[in-house]
């Protein structure tokens, strides 16, 4: 199998690469393969190689993995990069067409046991990087007859990463991963969302209740018109997403190792670019600077920049529901939200807002990973930007749990929260700040004077008024009406 320098010799036939084989303990097999640092022993069952297992050996870190999305993303870059490099005259068509059929096995998820790799990896995602190289060259060699490890008839590098380098591939596939995803899965949640506050907003327009500012009463709202305000913020939030996509649409097909398109062959990339816009069905375009796109990472941190201010958002909103629906009997008590669970293990019949407080913690989730983003984005030195695995996890990740919360708490929650009207119109009348509207007719420090003895006296600003005879009770009660404060009634 070796000569005499250590040197691998390509296997021959099948009957030797079956000798190679040895049975290890508990009686799997393991084959005898060789990278540039020698001699390795992997799996038989394996479809990954002698980098992979470097790699597992050396990362023995979280046991988490890049996602699903990544691997995906991964495989559209080697099925366009393959076709490129058929299209140029560089990859025969019988290994070129071998290659392309196991990529689209793996693009439909059949191998994702087989990245087994650390999201703590090496920089750049190499290794990840050459573990989809050496899963999709043993199964391509499967597919025409040879025995895992053939690595003379399709290598993981001089074909499978041809035209290519880790440091434009694991780039690029962070932007493709993050845009399938973010409008296949996050946008339609998020639109769902921001419809079902429009449409609470409508349904509650005409309910008044306290403002509140400083947690203390503030002059009249209606229940509308604040969810009007959280439709907005989600809008204003989707609109931010919307324009980070776009930046994600850059891709570094065939920058290679610095940006200079090393090894590639004439048009490569913009047939590369063809492959994966029609693959994804995503508006992917070749960056505008390849040696940007190698060394920075400015997009990826803009999307979660963008993902942060959407979960900033729904931290306060979630914060307010809870408060809004606080009680039942003890609390503001002005909403309901759904109730999904029990709330507790020792007191019978309690409660809790679970759906508000998973939102949170999500959202506090996805603030932590956009902090390790930018770390990570300002670390890049000269030429790269090594710090791409830890870019890929922590955008993906917030991606996907920020679709899977927004989508949850929509369901099991938004849609289903109801008015205490009473309460919100006890509370309306209660409130001292009625006394504001009065400040143009009586002047500020009499109005003050009036909440100060509505106050002390544990009455009603609308009863003090008609005590104290400021007015006639028809205009008292005209004036004080906190559904016409709101400018909701005219």
């Amino acid at each position: 199998m070796y000569d005499k320098f250590g040197d691998i010799r390509p296997y021959r036939d099948r009957t030797r690469l079956k000798r190679s084989l040895k049975t290890v303990v508990g009686g799997g097999h393991i084959r005898s393969e060789k990278d540039t640092l020698g001699e390795i022993e992997v799996p038989d069952d394996a479809y990954y190689g002698p980098q992979t297992v470097r790699a597992i050996n050396n990362f023995r870190v979280s046991r988490q993995k890049l996602p699903p999305s990544f691997i995906r993303a991964q495989a559209a870059i080697k099925l366009a990069s393959a076709r490129a490099n058929l299209e140029a005259g560089k990859l025969e068509p019988k290994i070129a067409k071998a290659i392309i059929s196991a990529v689209l096995e793996v693009r439909k998820g059949k191998f994702e046991e087989q990245f087994v790799l650390d999201v703590f990896q090496s920089g750049a995602g190499t290794s990840q990087n050459m573990n989809a190289n050496e899963v999709i060259a043993n199964r391509a060699l499967e597919m025409m007859g040879y025995e895992r490890g053939r690595y003379d008839i399709i290598h993981p590098n001089d074909h499978v990463n041809m035209s290519q380098s880790s440091n434009d591939t694991t780039h690029t596939a962070i932007h493709i991963a993050a845009v399938e995803m973010m409008n296949a899965e996050l946008m339609p949640a998020l639109v769902d969302m921001l419809m079902v506050f429009s449409e609470k907003a409508a349904e509650f327009m005409d309910i008044v209740k306290p403002g509140r500012t400083h947690l203390q009463d503030a002059v009249p709202v209606t229940l509308g018109q604040e969810f009007s305000g959280y439709a907005r913020m989600l809008e204003l939030g989707i609109k931010r997403l919307e324009i980070s996509v776009e930046g994600l649409c850059e891709l570094n097909m065939g920058g290679t190792a610095v940006g200079t398109g090393l090894n590639i062959p004439e048009n490569f990339s913009n047939i590369a670019i063809r492959e994966v816009r029609a693959l994804t069905g995503q508006d992917f375009v070749l960056a505008g600077n390849p040696f940007e796109a190698t060394q920075a990472a400015e997009a990826i941190l803009g999307a979660s920049s963008s993902l942060r201010s959407i979960a900033v958002s729904l931290i306060k909103i979630a914060n307010d529901l809870r408060l809004l629906s606080s009680g039942p009997r003890t609390g503001i008590g002005e909403i309901n939200l759904p109730t999904v669970q029990p709330g507790s293990s020792i007191m019978p019949g309690k409660v809790n807002p679970v759906m508000a407080e998973m939102l949170n913690m999500t959202c506090f989730q996805i603030i932590g990973n956009d902090s390790a983003i930018m770390m990570a984005t300002q670390g890049g030195q000269f030429e790269l930007n090594v710090f791409t695995p830890l870019l890929a996890y922590d955008l993906l990740n917030s991606i996907e749990i920020l679709t899977g919360a927004t989508t949850s708490f929509t369901e099991r929650c938004l849609r289903g929260i109801t008015v205490n009207r009473d309460r919100c119109e006890e509370l309306s009348k209660q409130s001292l700040a009625l006394v504001t509207i009065l400040a143009t007719k009586i002047g500020y420090e009499e109005a003050a004077n009036i909440a100060h003895i509505a106050h002390v006296g544990g009455k009603t600003i609308i009863e003090t008024v008609k005590e104290m005879r400021i007015m006639d009770e028809k205009d008292a009660e005209e004036l004080l009406d906190p559904l016409k404060m709101t400018g909701v009634k005219q």
